[in-house]
């Protein structure tokens, strides 16, 4: 049987962004991201430390891995949301996570600080997100990694795409180590 690395590696195929944003589809970003912190706990409930160093992809991260990025990820976002709502148009400081999941929280074999980080920080900014107004989406910030301006509606769309991608991650972990 062939496995196609780049499936494995986006499962949910890669991010596109949307050409047009709109409430409704801000509504539908904000219930994934009040949604992922349940349907992240329901992924992990009862896996062994065994399971949670399995990995989705051939040279990719394991379960813990993915969950401890996603807890550093949506950290750096609500923050960036935060500079872009109270500053004109901030510089966000960009963060190496290939390193950053390299760090020995990154490799925590217990996952529960994370799943904590989440499960608070979800309840946070899905508050903030339901009182933004259309004008607020529209405020920005500057990334100068990647010498470009995003819109917030842009990232709510980006990281309800990161949310359902990791999810699917984590399924794709557990998924193939049980059958194959």
């Amino acid at each position: 049987m062939s496995i196609d690395l780049e499936k494995l590696k986006f499962p949910i195929g890669e991010f596109v962004n949307p050409d047009v944003i709109e409430f409704k589809d801000i509504e539908q970003f904000i219930g994934v991201i009040e949604d992922f912190p349940n349907k992240l706990k329901s992924n992990l409930e009862l896996l062994s430390v065994e399971e949670l160093n399995w990995i989705y992809r051939p040279n990719g991260w394991n379960i813990k891995q993915v969950v401890h990025h996603c807890a550093d990820s949506h950290i750096n976002s609500f923050v960036r949301f935060k500079l872009a709502l109270t500053e004109e148009n901030p510089t966000i400081k960009p963060y190496d996570e290939a390193k950053w999941a390299l760090q020995i929280d990154g490799n925590d074999n217990d996952v529960l600080g994370s799943l904590k980080i989440i499960d608070g920080l979800h309840y946070k900014w899905s508050l903030l997100l339901k009182s933004l107004s259309m004008a607020d989406w529209k405020r920005t910030f500057y990334h100068p990694e990647n010498k470009k301006t995003s819109q917030l509606d842009e990232i709510i769309a980006f990281y309800t795409w990161h949310s359902k991608h990791h999810l699917a991650h984590i399924e794709q972990a557990l998924f193939y180590k049980k059958n194959f």
